[in-house]
């Protein structure tokens, strides 16, 4: 068991592809060693750790060489799809963790945690699926997705892709498992690309949702009030929020409170696809208990919880 206070840090696609050009694995590898120095500060600092991490273009991926594959293999569904990546992903992020630990001679070890997250078979987002996936094809290549039973929609003009449901989390089925592994003082990667959603049956048997994904930072909120962390970070692909973003008249912002959150949500300061989930989750977690959060990117993470950087939010 251990006093130490525990941060749940929500890592971004950006910490695993940072160069949609240059998506090969040796260009993730690098990403991931050096974002996890950046958690090794935070570890060397005296924090338990809980680490989740999106995996959207990995899923894309997987499905892309699935479909290649369908002449010769079985197709690979959604559910195992993202069992793999947390897989994957979690042996990544540890080997990269224990590699930083030895060479600081700090003992401590990271550990993945195969996550099932609990949604309702009635949540109305599976009958109005908005969460693209794959990806951009023609409208020829759509038709034929449409006849296999993908919902597809055109996307901005740059090309028709997949959508599918993304539920709400309600409970993350090993959570007593994660608490368990904090307090021993193992750093745990765990909820891995939102987690794998499951619905009950009516026998009360776990079974893989309709095809879904769950939005990690949505399930990351949820983990990190289940349990009780003394720091809910989301890592991402800038060092602060900014009200106006990418107009002349940005504004960042080093710290805000709930009400001012919930205020600049409600004027669209922040965009449905990039911002907005975080500060909503962010909102779910200091509404149920939680102390602070941080936003900012992966290099700035130890300057951001020494106050220097990074956008910082309380109830």
């Amino acid at each position: 068991m251990t006093n130490r206070p525990t941060a749940l840090i929500a890592i971004g696609g950006n910490s695993l592809i940072r160069d949609k050009h240059h998506p090969e694995l040796e260009h993730q590898w690098a990403a991931v060693r050096e974002t996890c120095t950046h958690i090794a500060d935070l570890v060397a600092d005296g924090w338990n750790t809980i680490i989740t991490h999106g995996n959207g273009p990995q899923v894309g991926f997987i499905l892309r060489r699935s479909e290649l594959a369908m002449p010769e293999v079985h197709p690979v569904p959604l559910d195992i799809i993202v069992a793999d990546t947390q897989g994957s992903i979690g042996y990544m992020v540890q080997q990269a963790l224990d590699n930083e630990f030895r060479k600081r001679q700090m003992y401590r070890r990271a550990i993945t945690i195969v996550t099932q997250v609990l949604v309702d078979k009635d949540d109305p987002a599976f009958h109005h699926p908005t969460k693209p996936i794959g990806g951009f094809m023609s409208y020829e290549e759509a038709r034929k997705f449409e006849q296999q039973g993908w919902r597809v929609v055109e996307d901005a003009g740059r090309g028709w892709r997949r959508v599918i449901a993304s539920p709400r989390p309600k409970e993350i089925i090993e959570v007593n498992a994660i608490r368990t592994m904090v307090e021993a003082g193992w750093v745990v990667v765990a909820v891995g690309g939102g987690g794998i959603p499951v619905i009950q049956n009516q026998k009360g048997e776990l079974r893989a949702a309709p095809p879904s994904v769950i939005d990690k930072d949505w399930a990351s909120a949820l983990m990190a009030v289940d349990a009780q962390v003394d720091l809910f970070l989301i890592s991402t692909g800038v060092e602060k929020v900014a009200l106006h973003f990418n107009t002349p008249q940005q504004q960042w912002l080093d710290r805000m409170d709930a009400s001012d959150a919930r205020r600049y949500l409600e004027e669209g300061h922040f965009a449905a696809g990039s911002m907005k989930p975080k500060i909503e989750a962010i909102l779910y977690y200091l509404e149920r208990g939680g102390k602070r959060a941080i936003i900012t990117d992966p290099p700035n993470i130890a300057r951001a919880l020494r106050g220097e950087t990074g956008t910082h939010i309380f109830p």
